[in-house]
């Protein structure tokens, strides 16, 4: 069987939009000569849908814009697509996340997920009811096993924790499909590509079927999605896997009639507590169409980025530059009265490296305007953490009035740690419509610009080598508030991501427990500024947003 691996960038709520891309790459495949085209879960709504799931008449539409799709499903060519589908009566949520198969102008046959995620960025329990049953999806001579996404994520002898007390997967080889098919929107985290391939591979190899497993491209909010669509042969083998991170049609011949032996012994749970593996070209290329989709999908075209001088605004204008071309990018630097030459010298030399547009707007008038104003009511006050946070707000009011004027989207420079801990000023450096490295650790900000100038220099080395600074204040320095970034990132991914307790930090760092009582207290206590903050790109496998829900006003 000739199969179109349809490796598609969808839009959420984009129904009419979505639906010409399928019924286009539909038509590609009926050129290519391809039996069958397989899309990723829910291409006609995109991925994830949300609360547009609450509204009868987007449901109808989607409905609607299935047939469409299923009529041009003719001429020999085939198609998988995902869709929202209704229970027509009884109790629960009414709604499946659901594939269909269409063949002949019609559709054919209806497959509902049975795994229905609900943790970390997952919600689907919150609109959809699991599947009945399992269906063999019958096309001609054909007995296929059609899954969705998480179904495919509950293999007892490849987890040794499991969350589901059925395997969907289990049920179809039982009922002796000749071949699995798993359309998904599986979302990336550094270390996911590799880990689906493996556990893929030990799917097909288990059950002696091959695999086929078309994923979603594009970053949709917070999420970004990799591809990395694959097949994989009756034995594991792989053999073709789509390009990361980039939409491509990928044509493979599948032989459904090859089945292998299923293996007696038993599968090592070698996924459970594995470290991700930190790729930096991954994490960039991740970044950039994260960064790509974002602004376009929200309607702009331009970008502002706030150039200090430091590693992490260069470093997200470098992303921004790569993703939308340095002509769509604006950088704009707004030295103070604390504003060292150097830092100054940086942000004009990384723009000229990268050829953006650039702007000088001091800033010293406002400040100064603004100290004079506020001097009767701060008689006989010390200067403190107010003026400081004072400048940065006169920034923020700047880049925000350059985006009215131009309509150009503030980008965001603040990294993961920063955003742990809140050291940052509400109203002012977190001003703008998306975090780009919000989910990048400090440490990680570095190794990602050492990548970046590892064949010439684009971020200037004295922004890798000064300490960090915000310069708010006279000979101020990052370490004068928080513990050394590589004390304190440690500390964070245990924390936030590993889930650990101060004890049980102490105890596997071997770090002070004061330091690492500070750091988490300041974790807790800085959630109201995190949830004032623009959504971040998620590429870590706990990120702050959407995936992290805890409360504001409840800590000791």
């Amino acid at each position: 069987m000739r199969i179109l691996l349809a490796q598609i960038d969808t839009t959420v709520g984009a129904l009419k939009t979505n639906t010409r891309r399928i019924i286009e790459t539909i038509e590609e495949g009926r050129r290519r000569g391809a039996d069958l085209v397989i899309f990723p879960e829910l291409t006609i709504t995109g991925y994830p849908p949300k609360d547009l799931l609450e509204q009868p008449h987007f449901v109808n539409e989607n409905l609607a814009r299935l047939e469409e799709i299923a009529a041009a499903a003719t001429l020999g060519v085939d198609a998988i697509v995902g869709f929202v589908d209704r229970r027509p009566g009884g109790a629960g949520k009414r709604l499946f996340n659901a594939a269909a198969l269409c063949a002949g102008g019609r559709v054919v046959s209806r497959h509902h997920k049975t795994l229905i995620p609900t943790y970390d960025v997952f919600d689907e329990g919150r609109y959809f009811d699991s599947a009945d049953e399992r269906r063999v999806a019958l096309l001609g001579r054909h007995r296929l096993g059609i899954t969705i996404c998480e179904d495919c994520w509950n293999d007892a002898l490849y987890w040794s924790q499991r969350l589901y007390s059925i395997d969907p997967v289990e049920d179809l080889a039982v009922m002796g499909v000749e071949a699995l098919i798993n359309i998904s929107a599986s979302p990336y985290n550094l270390g996911k590509i590799e880990l689906r391939q493996d556990m893929f591979a030990e799917l097909a190899r288990r059950h002696g079927r091959p695999l086929i497993h078309v994923n979603l491209v594009g970053g949709n909010d917070s999420l970004l999605f990799d591809g990395s669509s694959a097949v994989f042969g009756a034995d594991g083998r792989l053999l073709a896997r789509a390009a990361s991170f980039e939409e491509q049609l990928l044509i493979v011949d599948v032989d459904t009639s090859a089945q292998a032996p299923t293996p007696q012994a038993a599968l090592a749970a070698a996924a459970n507590g594995a470290r991700p593996s930190e790729n930096m070209e991954e994490l960039y290329k991740a970044l950039a169409m994260g960064t790509r989709d974002y602004v376009r999908k929200c309607h702009f075209r331009k970008v502002i980025v706030g150039l200090s001088g430091g590693i992490d605004s260069a470093l997200t204008a470098v992303i921004a530059a790569q993703a939308l071309g340095p002509e769509n990018v604006f950088g704009v630097s707004m030295p103070s009265r604390y504003s060292s030459d150097h830092s100054k010298d940086d942000a004009a030399a990384l723009a000229r490296n990268l050829g953006i547009d650039y702007r000088v707007i001091p800033i010293e008038a406002a400040f100064t305007s603004f100290l004079e104003m506020l001097k009767p009511s701060f008689e006989g006050l010390q200067p403190d953490i107010t003026e400081e946070n004072l400048q940065a707000r006169i920034r923020g009011v700047t880049l925000m009035a350059l985006s009215n004027k131009f309509g150009a989207m503030v980008l965001t420079t603040g990294n993961k740690s920063e955003v742990a801990v809140g050291y940052a000023t509400l109203y002012g450096d977190m001003c703008g419509g998306l975090g780009v490295i919000s989910d990048v650790p400090k440490t990680m900000v570095y190794e990602l610009a050492r990548w970046i100038n590892r064949d010439r220099q684009i971020i200037p080395q004295s922004s890798l080598d000064k300490a960090p600074s915000a310069e708010l204040r006279p000979g101020q320095f990052d370490t004068d508030s928080l513990p050394p970034y590589d004390q304190l990132d440690p500390i964070l991914r245990a924390y936030v991501e590993d889930h650990k307790s101060v004890a049980e930090i102490v105890a596997s760092l071997g770090m002070d427990r004061a330091l690492v009582e500070r750091v988490a207290r300041m974790i807790d206590r800085s959630e109201y500024k995190r949830q004032q903050a623009a959504p971040g790109l998620r590429v870590t496998s706990k990120a702050f947003g959407y995936g992290r829900r805890m409360p504001i006003a409840a800590y000791d």
